[in-house]
């Protein structure tokens, strides 16, 4: 009997780093994963949007290095990528954690250091082609000590409501949890994202309030205790 053929997605990636070295050991360590396109391997964003310019599809997902020799701004270079469709995990050293903020507010989906093992990079980079936030105790260290994250000024219920509907819970669970009517949380959502919104840290979706949540230690960074 011949059973139907389990499809896996596959997802568009790009390295941008300019040492060779790095990037040729980027694309063979890719190269057998199955989920995993390498569109390209190139030294700057300008290099990267000029190659994938013709193409029909954006690059999913595009692996940053955050120091360039070409001494583009971080800032400038995530909001240029994901302008473009694609986006951001920033890959690092981890040596400044300005540029990690830096990073962090232009809207990557996480850090990764270079000195990872390999298979903490592949589950980071698989997780992130689909759009999963990356959160990182790197991450989490360098945005606690950012003076640039206002605070929102939430209430306590309004914390209690993001941190369940944040970490994946959607309206009607959270209503359960809280004794709060389906509707009231959702207006409870609605402030939440208006409060971030008016100090400039915008929470248009549901992971972009992941990330605010994290920011603001509502949610626990995964592997952090």
């Amino acid at each position: 009997m011949a059973y139907p053929k389990v499809l896996v997605p596959t997802y568009r990636i790009a390295l941008i780093d300019d040492h060779e070295i790095v990037a040729r050991g980027f694309a063979a360590l890719f190269s057998t994963i199955p989920e995993i396109q390498v569109v390209a391997t190139v030294a700057t964003v300008t290099e990267l949007l000029e190659s994938t310019a013709q193409t029909s599809h954006p690059v999913d997902l595009v692996i940053l290095d955050l120091r360039l020799s070409d001494d583009s701004a971080v800032g400038d270079n995530v909001d240029r990528l994901r302008a473009a469709g694609s986006a951001v995990l920033a890959f690092t050293a981890g040596d400044d954690a300005l540029l990690m903020r830096t990073a962090a507010r232009s809207g990557v989906l996480g850090v990764v250091r270079k000195s990872e093992p390999t298979a903490v990079l592949l589950d980071a980079v698989i997780r992130a082609a689909s759009g999963e936030p990356i959160p990182s105790t790197e991450w989490a260290a360098a945005l606690d000590g950012d003076p640039e994250l206002n605070d929102a000024g939430l209430s306590p219920r309004e914390r209690e409501v993001l941190s369940l509907y944040a970490a994946g819970a959607k309206a009607p669970l959270v209503a359960a949890r809280t004794g709060l009517a389906e509707a009231t949380v959702i207006d409870y959502i609605r402030r939440v994202r208006s409060k971030y919104q008016r100090v400039g840290r915008p929470a248009n979706t549901k992971i972009d309030l992941y990330k605010r949540a994290l920011e603001d230690g509502i949610l626990p960074v995964p592997g952090q205790s």
